[in-house]
């Protein structure tokens, strides 16, 4: 494996990848102008041109609350540009591995999520990701879709950085404390993402196929997730900030979010043998790189 196409310029996994790409593995980002999802001939001429190994699609439309009120646009980029993609992934005889999200469940199980469980999507952006599976699935017979949960990472926009934005300021936020996930490093979903691929380019085996769920070991509340981030943050140096832990209620937002965002990972260990480290340890590194000594 020599070449990876990855849709998306500037986003969180996109900017891991290309941090993590080993040597002699090129990584060649996608995205508008040049490149846009929407756009059948634009996503087959820019794939076709650059002649992979394989591909991985993390660009998405991803404003999970603007979803509601543009869910057409959302559709569009999600759902049927996932399906461009796959199609031409197949024309081209490539793996291609897709992201997708939590948010293709209503959050209501009392249990991790396997990937056996049906789908059953609460708001418009996941009903667009779960299009998007669909439309891979379909069209694509070598590829892996790869679900995943509260992404972080030193790049980007993400609850990391808005919490030690907002801690710079404040001596008390309020977080919400009735949502449960997994928290994920972007740089652990990278390093995934090459290692499933190099597995997919070699090994023609069904069972490398499929479904997925890969987050980050370990489980957390908003409100967890955030007394980590600034416990974190103060043994370098920054201000002690309180967490004041909230319901959901409280916060209200155009988009519901699931209550238990939890996803089953051992499916990924059992057939790929890769288990995400701890949420903790990868968080205390995404900290400390952006609050160097």
């Amino acid at each position: 494996m020599k070449r990876i196409a990855v849709t998306g310029l500037t986003g969180q996994v996109v900017s891991s990848l290309i941090e993590r790409a080993p040597n002699g593995v090129e990584m060649l980002a996608l995205g508008r102008p040049r490149f846009d999802l929407s756009s059948r001939d634009m996503v087959l001429a820019s794939l076709r041109s650059v002649r992979c190994d394989a591909i991985v699609n993390a660009a998405a439309y991803t404003q999970v609350d603007k979803a509601e009120s543009e869910p057409e646009t959302a559709m569009r980029v999600n759902g049927a540009g996932a399906g461009f993609v796959a199609e031409t992934a197949s024309e081209l005889n490539v793996p291609l591995l897709h992201l997708s999200t939590d948010y293709v469940f209503d959050g209501l199980s009392d249990r991790p999520y396997r990937e056996d469980d049906a789908p059953c999507p609460s708001g418009a952006y996941g009903r667009s990701k779960l299009e998007g599976e669909k439309q891979i699935a379909a069209r694509c017979d070598n590829c892996v879709i790869l679900r995943t949960a509260w992404v972080y990472s030193p790049f980007g926009t993400n609850f990391v950085k808005t919490m030690l934005r907002l801690g710079e300021t404040r001596d008390e936020i309020g977080v919400v404390a009735d949502q449960i996930g997994n928290p994920t490093s972007a740089l652990d979903i990278a390093d995934a993402l090459l290692a499933i691929a190099e597995r997919l380019v070699e090994d023609s085996d069904s069972r490398l196929r499929g479904v997925f769920h890969m987050t980050g070991h370990g489980e957390a509340s908003w409100a967890d997730m955030a007394e980590a981030i600034f416990s974190a943050a103060e043994a370098r140096g920054r201000t002690p900030v309180r967490v004041k832990r909230i319901a959901t209620a409280d916060y209200p937002t155009a988009a519901r979010r699931p209550a238990n965002s939890r996803l089953d990972n051992a499916k990924l260990k059992a057939n790929y043998g890769i288990e995400l480290p701890n949420w903790r340890d990868s968080l205390n590194a995404c900290v400390a790189r952006l609050i160097p000594h």
